[in-house]
């Protein structure tokens, strides 16, 4: 590879800061915040909002997972009375 043109990989701190879960992860990302890790190293943190940890799809709990379609909505409406 050709030196200086590409960005530095380095190990980073996910925090999902609605969770509080964190894990170790490479990146290119860098930052200021730094914290320390279980094996006694210190890390760059990189805050997220939503991780696997809690975004809806991975922890189960989705909403409007029951709602049908507009056929299903039309059928409700105006299907018929038996």
């Amino acid at each position: 590879m050709r030196e200086g043109i590409h960005p530095k990989y380095q190990e980073v701190i996910i925090l999902d800061v609605s969770s509080g879960y964190k894990f170790l992860t490479g990146s290119t990302k860098s930052s200021n915040e730094t914290m320390e890790w279980e094996d006694g190293s210190s890390y760059p943190v990189i805050r997220v909002e939503t991780s696997s940890a809690s975004h809806p799809f991975y922890t189960g709990k989705q909403r409007n997972a029951e709602i049908g379609g507009r056929v299903d909505r039309f059928n409700q409406r105006y299907g018929s009375k038996k």
